[in-house]
């Protein structure tokens, strides 16, 4: 009983650096691929527009593995990763769908 009480409590202490690690990793690389997909919603030439979204998607992942670990808390820094996504999901919607309308 002893022993499991024991690895609870190591899996209760490297839970959150573990959730953190994750959301650096796949949330980082989800908010980085919006962004390069977002920009094309703005109106640029096509060339231009692809490379500002790889230079920016750089930025974009730094940044986001930067605020994962400066949050207070795990929850709060998948919130952050989501609210940033949002904006940037509506943009690439628009132009995966709207793009081919207009």
């Amino acid at each position: 009983m002893k022993a499991i009480k024991l690895h609870m409590q190591r899996i209760y202490r490297f839970a959150p650096l573990a959730s953190r690690i994750a959301a650096a990793l796949f949330g980082g690389y989800a908010l980085a691929a919006l962004s390069s997909v977002a920009v094309l919603a703005i109106p640029s030439s096509k060339p231009q527009a692809v490379l500002s979204g790889m230079m920016l998607s750089f930025i974009v992942y730094a940044g986001a593995v930067i605020w994962v670990f400066a949050a207070r808390s795990a929850p709060r820094a998948w919130g952050g990763l989501l609210l940033a996504a949002f904006p940037l999901l509506l943009a690439s919607c628009w132009v995966w769908f709207g793009a081919e309308a207009a």
